[in-house]
Parts: C-alpha cells; structure tokens; sequence
C-alpha cells in the first residue's frame, strides 16, 4: 500500500471512536452471526475473549492480524453452496445477510486498539507472552516504568517477579483529556513523576528503563534520550513504539542507537502487529 495512503486510512481508523457503542455486545453478535465461518469466528473470539481477561485484570493472550482475510468472501461462497442447492431462496439470504454484515465486522475487528484506549487506557497491547519474555530480558534487577499510563507492564512484571523493584512513573498529565481512560485506572501503584524526573530521581538504582508509546509528536522521548546520555549511568531504554509513525518524536527516532541481535528479536518474538499499527520493541543505548 502506498505510505501516505497507509497513514490516511490510519488516521481515519483513529478518529472512530468505539466508547459510545456497545463494542463487546456488537462483536458477540458477530460471532454468533458468523459461528458456521471459524475465520471470522477465530478473530472475534480472540478480541472477546482479549477483553474478559482485561476486564478481569489478568493479562491477555497474543492476538492475530484482526481484519477478514481477504480470501474470506471465495471461502463463504464455497460453505454456503456445499451447504444449499443450487438457486435455494435460504442460501441466497444468508449470503446476502453475512455479506452485508462484513464490512461492519472488519470496522468492528480494526477498531480494537480503539476500543482497548477508550475502555482501559492501553495503547501499547500488552499481552502474557510478551510480559513473559520482557521479565526473562531484563532478569530480576531494580527497572524503571516512565509514561506508564495505567501501568499493565510493571504490574504484568511484578506478577512474574513478586520481589523485583518495579518502578512506575507517569506525570499523568494525560489524565485530563477527555474519553481517555489512561491514568484514570491505574493497575498498580504510580508515583506522579514525568519522565526524566522519574530517571534523574532513580537513575542511580535501576538496570533498565522501560517506555512504552511515547505520545506522538512531543519530545518527550528525546528529552528523555538526551537525559539518560547525559548521566554518568549507561543505561539500556526498553522502547515500545512505531517508528516514525504513531508513536514518539522524529529527534528521537533519528537519534536513537538501537541494539540489533538476537535477545532483542526473541523479545519481539510476541510482540507482532494485529492492525495498521506495526510498534514493535527496540532496545536504544
């Protein structure tokens, strides 16, 4: 696809919002709609079952690419003939009925990441597989969480690792925008710090620093950056975030020395895209 029409369908995929809709009844919906058709079934059951672990406070499973496969509409036509005679007034209905409810569904399964914003703050997916191997990553040593919003990672680590020091820190400006939930449920404890307050302040206790989506545009990341290369401490930062794209500042993503072997690709080894945002985890020096 060309770039710039990728970063227009993403914006516009950004600008639907899902928090005045019944979004888990319409998926639920779907589901029962689509329980004949296991490639669409599969999908949804991953978001719903995605948001019973959320809603429940547990971390969830890794989710696949949630969009209908394109080949999806040749695979209905095939079910639906195998399962009416040929001109059956029964197939055409039901043909013409999950035909027409697709579109809906593939808005439905691009809009999740909206949904996970609007219902609990969670920009970066935080799944129980990548938490799992973040903690084998970064071992049992003292960490920092800056721009932690509601805090799924470092509680996610502390669950893996009950008596590792896991600091969580977020200035939790973003509190104040309205129908955003980051901030607003906090999951574990957050002292109200910005990020290079929380890194100057602990600089000197920490192994790591973990920074997960970056809001897009501000130069939060590159101050940060410029912060922790200034200090007498070389410490590694644990980036979360879509290169030059919805996450960060460009000084940062310009500036920033990046690890590249195998620890790190085993650590986005579960980290995969599931919509039009491909973030991924970088390891900076």
């Amino acid at each position: 696809m060309n770039p710039k029409k990728l970063k227009q369908l993403k914006k516009r995929t950004k600008k639907q919002s899902t928090k005045a809709a019944p979004y888990i009844e319409q998926l639920n919906h779907y589901r029962e709609l689509f329980k004949d058709d296991p490639q669409i079934l599969v999908l949804l059951n991953n978001a719903i079952e995605a948001d019973r672990l959320l809603a429940a406070g547990l971390a969830p499973q890794q989710l696949p690419l949630l969009e209908v496969p394109d080949n999806f509409q040749e695979q209905l036509i095939k079910r639906i003939n195998a399962n009416y005679p040929l001109h059956d007034p029964a197939g055409d209905a039901e043909w013409n009925q999950l035909s027409a409810a697709l579109p809906k569904v593939d808005q439905l399964l691009r809009n999740f990441r909206d949904y996970l914003e609007d219902q609990y703050g969670m920009w970066a997916y935080i799944s129980a597989p990548f938490l799992k191997d973040l903690a084998d990553f970064i071992g049992n040593g003292p960490v920092l969480e800056v721009m932690a919003g509601n805090g799924y990672i470092s509680k996610g680590l502390s669950r893996l690792h009950p008596s590792q020091e896991i600091i969580t820190t977020d200035s939790k400006a973003w509190t104040k925008e309205a129908n955003n939930e980051t901030g607003k449920h906090p999951v574990t404890t957050i002292e109200g710090l910005d990020a290079v307050t929380a890194f100057e302040k602990y600089a000197d206790q920490i192994t790591y620093v973990i920074m997960a989506w970056s809001p897009d545009k501000l130069t939060l990341d590159w101050e940060l950056l410029q912060a922790m290369r200034a200090s007498d401490r070389q410490i590694p930062l644990i980036c979360i975030g879509e290169k030059y794209g919805a996450t960060g500042s460009k000084q940062f993503w310009d500036n920033a020395h990046y690890r590249d072997d195998t620890a790190v690709e085993k650590l986005n080894s579960h980290y995969r895209p599931f919509d039009l945002i491909h973030d991924q985890v970088y390891v900076v020096d």
